[in-house]
């Protein structure tokens, strides 16, 4: 396992390399991107990535939960969930340790 990062940054300079648009460009489609599948997630929709996977939103409902220290009963409140599935080749391509 490493310890790097990838960031916006990263991404954006990948797209300016690659793509061959502006670094002003690039950080702004990037920004774009990530805007609107904020968007589409806080609106409850699934954002689906072909080879990737998909974020959804989960609503948990209140439970009442247990303080493994001291034993005692917690109200644990109703909350949304960030979830992200892998999709098969994904899970592939993580396990074989294999870049595109």
């Amino acid at each position: 396992m490493t310890d790097k990062t990838l960031t916006r940054m990263d991404l954006s300079e990948a797209i300016f390399r690659e793509v061959g648009l502006s670094r002003n460009d690039a950080a702004q489609l990037v920004e774009s991107v990530l805007g609107h599948m904020s968007d589409a997630l806080v609106r409850g929709e699934q954002v689906k990535i072909s080879s990737f996977g998909t974020f959804s939103v989960r609503d948990k409902t209140a439970r009442v939960g247990r303080n493994p220290k001291t034993g005692e009963e917690v109200p644990i409140n109703p909350r949304r969930v960030l979830t992200f599935r892998p999709s098969h080749l994904m899970k592939d391509r993580v396990a074989d340790g294999t870049k595109s």
